[in-house]
């Protein structure tokens, strides 16, 4: 699995250990995956670590070859690795959605071009690749990171169509506010004085609310277990805080509506539109 080393990644490498899987687990730098090594010896699991940079072709290349040449087969792809990216459309530079998509789309093209041909050749195998809330749901000033979660929704829905007479299974996990470092990096804003100020502030109260009923990885790692190894397989999991609600409620919003409530003016007013709409609180406390 790609992106092991924190977060998402390392809850679902360290579970899939747990539950009697061989894992590979993939970090961009073996140096900095102590953590990584820490949990998985505290949960007496192995994680076997695999240097590789889903941004890269060659990286890709030599870190999926050397899974290859230690395990002789990969039954299971998660592509998990991805970066944020705030932003609105208007602002956001071409350069940025560049790299958003280079790491959280072409990433996962990269690695399951490597592993499809093994899997066509068995006729089996499993793809799962772990999008976001957003990647269903258009919202918030993130606008690099919501392209490129849609379109890898959009290339996940097609491959599942693709690879099905294979015997081949797609899985696509849909995470809300999961806890994570990300918190902390998910800083980028506009200039002060900007028209889209407005739309900044209620991306990050959204993630000021979820921050306090964050899902622990864990759930999302149980759910990659159970898409993997369940008799009775879906293509979309939601899971984790805002997950669930936010996308059984968006097929109901009409595009009327979801234009409304991006109109409307007052802040307090669009936290309780919002809530209401989706059915996730959002509104300020204390405040």
């Amino acid at each position: 699995m790609t992106g092991a080393n924190s977060g998402i990644g390392r809850a679902v490498a360290i579970h899939l250990a747990a539950q009697g899987l061989t894992v590979y687990g993939t970090v961009r730098s073996l140096g900095k995956a102590t953590k990584l090594k820490a949990m998985a010896d505290e949960t007496g699991v192995e994680v076997n670590l695999v240097e590789l940079d889903v941004a890269d072709d060659a990286s890709v290349h030599a870190g999926l070859t050397q899974v290859l040449d230690a395990a002789g087969r990969v039954d299971v792809l998660v592509n998990n690795a991805g970066v944020g990216g705030n932003g609105v459309v208007e602002e956001s530079p071409i350069d940025t959605y560049a790299d958003v998509m280079n790491v959280n789309l072409y990433g996962a093209l990269r690695c399951l071009k490597v592993v499809l041909p093994g899997m066509r050749e068995r006729r089996s195998g499993t793809i799962v690749n772990v999008t976001s809330v957003v990647g269903r749901f258009a919202a918030l000033a993130q606008a690099p990171y919501v392209a490129s979660k849609w379109a890898l929704e959009g290339a996940s829905e097609e491959l599942a169509h693709e690879v099905a007479a294979f015997g081949i299974r797609v899985a696509i996990i849909e995470p809300g506010v999961t806890r994570s470092a990300i918190f902390a990096k998910n800083v980028d804003s506009t200039n002060e004085g900007s028209d889209y100020e407005p739309h900044f502030r209620r991306m990050f109260q959204f993630y000021a609310a979820g921050h306090t009923h964050a899902t622990d990885p864990l759930e999302v790692a149980r759910v990659v277990y159970h898409a993997i190894t369940t008799d009775l397989p879906v293509l979309r999991y939601p899971v984790s805080w805002g997950g669930p609600e936010i996308l059984a409620r968006r097929p109901t919003v009409t595009d009327e509506q979801w234009i409304a409530l991006g109109a409307i003016a007052d802040d307090d007013a669009y936290y309780l539109a919002f809530s209401d709409t989706f059915g996730v609180d959002i509104v300020p406390r204390g405040g």
